[in-house]
């Protein structure tokens, strides 16, 4: 998925700089959520002025940044991928670190709360993700989470990399990690105002301009589309759920 995550984030920094900061949240939200959802999320993480915030999985920084200027919070992003931890230092100022989801750099309790948008889809490894979350945040805070889950076998081709979970499978494993479910609703990724989707479109199609030859750029299109269409079959859904730590 480096493609994906890798250097398509460092063509989107790019042509977010070309177009004006105006376009990084909507850029930088793409594939994590509109407007909507991630007011959705935020208005249930308890969340007051100074709180300190983990994005964990906070590709380009688009949440971090919309949640750090939305709520007066300080949000700290962690990002396994290079190009895309820099990118959210530099398009919005936010502390950023390249760092595996499943070992993060932080003390334990270290964090108010957290989120993890459309991340815990793309790892074998949820049990120690969601593990490593719930050591580094304090006692009764709360993770909200978008997971695509699979509500039925998925038809090929499936997106590389991806490994979708049950809603089923979900809930045992925040139980195991040591979370309580605290409320869930399905996810309208289009809840965005046509502004932000329009500025979202324009840096698509500016890095599209500038590298849409580029066999990188193809594959990373590819997974989109795989993706947008196990969702319009109905066999894969967008989930919000909001958790606290036990």
């Amino acid at each position: 998925m480096e493609a994906e995550f890798g250097t398509v984030a460092g063509w989107t920094e790019e042509a977010v700089r070309a177009l004006g900061p105006e376009h990084a949240v909507p850029a930088g939200t793409r594939g994590s959520g509109g407007e909507g959802t991630l007011r959705w999320l935020a208005d249930r993480l308890a969340l007051e002025a100074g709180s300190r915030v983990l994005d964990d999985g906070a590709g380009l920084g688009g949440p971090a940044g919309w949640l750090a200027a939305d709520r007066g919070v300080r949000v700290v992003c962690a990002e396994p991928m290079r190009e895309a931890a820099r990118a959210a230092r530099r398009l919005f100022g936010l502390p950023s670190v390249a760092a595996m989801a499943q070992s993060l750099p932080f003390a334990d309790a270290a964090f108010d709360a957290g989120w993890c948008l459309g991340v815990l889809c793309t790892t074998t490894e949820k049990a120690a993700l969601l593990t490593e979350l719930r050591r580094v945040l304090r006692p009764g805070s709360r993770l909200g989470l978008l997971v695509f889950v699979a509500d039925r076998p998925l038809p090929p081709p499936l997106p590389e990399g991806n490994d979708f979970p049950t809603e089923d499978e979900l809930h045992g494993l925040l139980e195991g990690a040591g979370f309580r479910l605290d409320e869930t609703a399905d996810a309208d990724l289009g809840d965005s105002p046509p502004e932000w989707s329009q500025r979202a479109d324009a840096v698509e199609d500016e890095v599209e301009r500038r590298h849409g030859d580029d066999p990188r750029w193809q594959e990373a299109r590819e997974q989109y589309r795989r993706v947008g269409r196990l969702m319009s079959d109905g066999a894969l859904r967008p989930l919000l759920a909001v958790a606290v730590a036990t």
